[in-house]
This record gives C-alpha cells, sequence and structure tokens, in this order.
C-alpha cells in the first residue's frame, strides 16, 4: 500500500462515489496495475476499470532557486456494483 498516497475528497470526487467510483492519489512510479492489485487485496473488492491523469506541476520558489512540488497520478478507481470502500482518512494541510 506504498504506492497510494491518501484519498481526494472534492467535489467531483464526492459526485463519482454515486457511480461506485473512488479517486485517489498515488506515487507516480506505480503502474495500474499494481494499484489495482493492492486496491483488490487491501479492500477486498473487484476493480472493473482504472482511469488515471498527471496532476500539473505546481512552481515554489525557495529564494534565487524555482522549484516544484511533488509529482503525483490522480487514479478514479470504478468497482463492480454491490462492492464499495469504507470511507479512507482525509489528508491534513
Amino acid at each position: 500500500m506504498n504506492g497510494i498516497k491518501y484519498a481526494v475528497f472534492t467535489d467531483k470526487s464526492i459526485r463519482l462515489l454515486v457511480k461506485n467510483q473512488y479517486t485517489s492519489n498515488v506515487e507516480s512510479g506505480s503502474t495500474r496495475t499494481e494499484i489495482k492489485h493492492w486496491v483488490e487485496l487491501f479492500f477486498g473488492v473487484k476493480v472493473i476499470a482504472m482511469n488515471s491523469h498527471r496532476l500539473p506541476v505546481k512552481g515554489r520558489r525557495m529564494r534565487p532557486i524555482m522549484g516544484h512540488t511533488m509529482h503525483y497520478r490522480r487514479m478514479i478507481i470504478t468497482l463492480q456494483p454491490g462492492y464499495s470502500i469504507p470511507p479512507l482518512r482525509k489528508k491534513r494541510t
């Protein structure tokens, strides 16, 4: 479960819960098959489909050097009807 960072709770992700789709941020190096295997093993559910996209990089200035934030991918996981994932802990900022 090291690849899955945290669940995402936005307006869109809450609307997707009605369609049995769950959203979470994962490490950029994780593959779809790894994430699917982790979700099925850890939560005991069946995954139908997975969609992913890279989040835009935000610039951060550290005195004279311009840096950027960490790279994550956002995964939208669709489960078979009848399966559900309990609410995941929200990341504190």
